[in-house]
């Protein structure tokens, strides 16, 4: 995965001038731009609704409704825990305030040193094993306190990881 140091008008540009003639290309545009930047940033609202010809209700609705696509940079680790209804019956609940009473970590927020996004995401699709969360990617399930403390306290190590290896 190709990540820019920031974000880059120019470069972001360039990929909607690249894509916008394909059909339907308002989410390719999105994913790319996300896949370049990590995130995609308000300033391009504007002009993806000119170039695909959208209202800017309609390009900011569509960032908003799919959970991947970020509105700011998240940290170098994410964890997204489920929350959904099958999560919720099995402890997940428990698990977020763990999170904010043992390392004062805010769901669907940035740790203060950047390094950590904690995420809500609405089912993983490992419901028999909740709760369930993605750490960098890769699916664990029946999470547990301890579990979530080795996560969290691997990712503020910042101990570099190579392409492919993942918090577990």
């Amino acid at each position: 995965m190709k990540r820019a140091t920031g974000w880059d008008d120019q470069v972001a540009s360039a990929i909607v001038g690249e894509l916008k003639g394909r059909d339907g290309a308002l989410l390719p545009i999105l994913h790319a731009l996300q896949e370049e930047f990590g995130y995609v940033d308000q300033r391009v609202v504007a002009e993806l609704a000119t170039a695909l010809n959208l209202s800017r209700a309609e390009v900011t609705g569509t960032i908003s409704f799919y959970h991947d696509f970020r509105a700011n940079p998240a940290g170098r680790h994410v964890i997204k825990i489920c929350r959904a209804e099958a999560c919720q019956s099995v402890g997940c609940e428990d698990l977020v305030a763990h999170l904010k009473r043992r390392h004062g970590l805010d769901v669907d927020a940035l740790s203060a040193d950047g390094l950590l996004t904690i995420e809500t995401v609405y089912c993983l699709g490992n419901c028999a094993l909740g709760p369930a969360i993605l750490a960098d990617g890769e699916p664990v399930g029946r999470v547990d306190a301890d579990t979530l403390d080795s996560l969290v306290a691997r990712a503020g190590s910042e101990r570099a990881l190579t392409d492919g290896e993942v918090l577990s």
